[in-house]
């Protein structure tokens, strides 16, 4: 009996995906767990695998177009069977078209699977799909506009290998390959300065110029970057966050001497092992048990009451490499309470990588009850971060600086570190928020107490 395969979810806020690339062609055997494609969601381009056995007898919806969930996009036969077993393709259910000059407005988050608590705006944007360069039109997926807009290759000088001539990841890296011995500025940039999206996401229409370095839009040289799926949902998102919650901070110096010294020990320890614990595994550790004391910071505002929840999953900000799209991604750790340091990193490491690579699953993502950030690697001393919903509290960390410190009366060389926690005021007041800091301090200049 042929099987259906069709456009997954593959995160909690998708509605719909955009087919970056398939993996396979018609014909082509398949086996269960088998990627057969890559699939743009509104977080990142993610794989998608399939999980039956079979021939893949048609392909009914070619790379970089976008569909909604649970649109049919392939047919696999099982084995024995043949093409005229396989249903007469059905109309795709396309996602809905964006006009040519703006984007339309998101719409309020009004659904929600929990009552009150808020949830991201569906994913409403169309992609880029058809440039016009010199009066002659052609088709680019997604991921390879990207790439051309970034290495500033000549997308019109192109010949598509993909489906109905469509130019595709394959062919930009193969030109840039070809590139890789000439000079930077033999790139040419005629795509950014002289092509228009006719299904264009930018909210004013860009008017081609005689410069070849970039567009003039409001009196300003500039050059159009495509936004994805998952930079419009991160957008929306932030704003939903910022608008709708009272944010407030509040920050608070921590001494880590002792814990820098202790991870020094651990890694010198474990280091036959594979295990090298960062600083940010002692602070998620060190946060989790701060839930225990202070279960407010742990909650949701659910409208009119507020949830505590039972699980203390802590979500962890990865940052995507551009290649992948850009953006952030908040990895989920769950139980993080009942977990060891060791625990922790290899599931912080786990998940980053994976994030970085082959993307996360929407379980993987959802379910978060508290969030950190650290910008603490690239140095960043202080700064604040915006509330993940339907979390009510993000702790934004920076660097472990080792500087002249003040301890007792004395003078003297140590690391320290500055975090601020963002509050939602609905949930926590200010000194249960300095409650919750003054015992994660404890946790922290007393590393020890993270061990047992």
């Amino acid at each position: 009996m042929p099987i259906s395969v069709t456009m997954p979810r593959l995160s909690d806020t998708m509605e719909s995906g955009t087919i970056v690339r398939w993996n396979v062609k018609e014909g082509d055997a398949v086996k269960s767990g088998m990627v057969v494609a890559d699939i743009e969601t509104d977080k990142a381009t993610m794989e998608m695998p399939v999980f039956d056995d079979g021939r893949i007898s048609k392909l009914l919806v070619p790379a970089g177009q976008q569909v909604k969930v649970g649109t049919e996009i392939a047919i696999i036969l099982e084995d024995g069977e043949s093409d005229d077993a396989a249903p007469t393709a059905r109309p795709v259910a396309t996602a809905p078209a964006a006009t040519p000059t703006a984007v339309r407005s998101a719409p309020a988050a009004t659904s929600a699977a929990r009552p009150g608590i808020p949830q991201a705006a569906p994913a409403d944007i169309e992609l880029d799909e058809e440039l016009e360069v010199g009066g002659a039109k052609f088709r680019v997926s997604p991921v390879a506009r990207r790439i051309a807009e970034q290495e500033r290759v000549d997308l019109s000088g192109l010949k598509g290998s993909g489906p109905g001539g469509r130019i595709i990841k394959r062919d930009v890296l193969n030109a840039l390959e070809n590139l890789g011995s000439k000079p930077a500025a033999a790139k040419s940039s005629s795509m950014s300065t002289a092509a228009h999206a006719t299904t264009g996401s930018l909210a004013v229409p860009v008017t081609p110029t005689a410069r070849s370095t970039g567009l003039v839009m409001a009196g300003l040289q500039s050059t159009e970057v495509a936004v994805s799926s998952m930079r419009q949902t991160i957008a929306k998102r932030l704003v939903e966050s910022k608008t709708t919650i009272p944010h407030y901070q509040v920050s608070m110096k921590f001494e880590l001497d002792r814990l820098m010294a202790l991870r020094e020990q651990l890694n010198k320890d474990l280091a036959e092992q594979e295990i090298k614990l960062s600083v940010n595994d002692f602070i998620v550790r060190g946060c989790a048990l701060s839930m225990a004391k202070h279960p407010y910071v742990n909650a949701s505002w659910a409208g009119d009451r507020i949830l505590m929840h039972q699980q203390v999953n802590i979500g962890v900000a990865v940052a995507l490499d551009e290649s992948k799209g850009g953006g952030l991604l908040v990895a989920v750790i769950r139980d993080v309470d009942r977990k060891s340091l060791r625990t922790i990193s290899s599931d912080t490491k786990a998940l980053s990588e994976k994030a970085r690579t082959r993307g996360l699953s929407a379980e993987e993502m959802s379910e978060s009850t508290f969030t950190v950030s650290n910008l603490g690697m690239f140095g960043v001393e202080h700064f604040t971060a915006i509330i993940n919903p339907p979390n009510s509290a993000i702790l934004a960390c920076g660097a472990a600086l080792k500087q002249p410190v003040v301890r007792g009366d004395e003078l003297t060389i140590g690391y320290e570190m500055t975090a601020t926690l963002s509050l939602d005021h609905r949930v926590i007041d200010g000194a249960m928020a300095a409650r919750w800091l003054n015992t994660l301090k404890h946790l922290l200049e007393n590393p020890a107490t993270l061990l047992v």
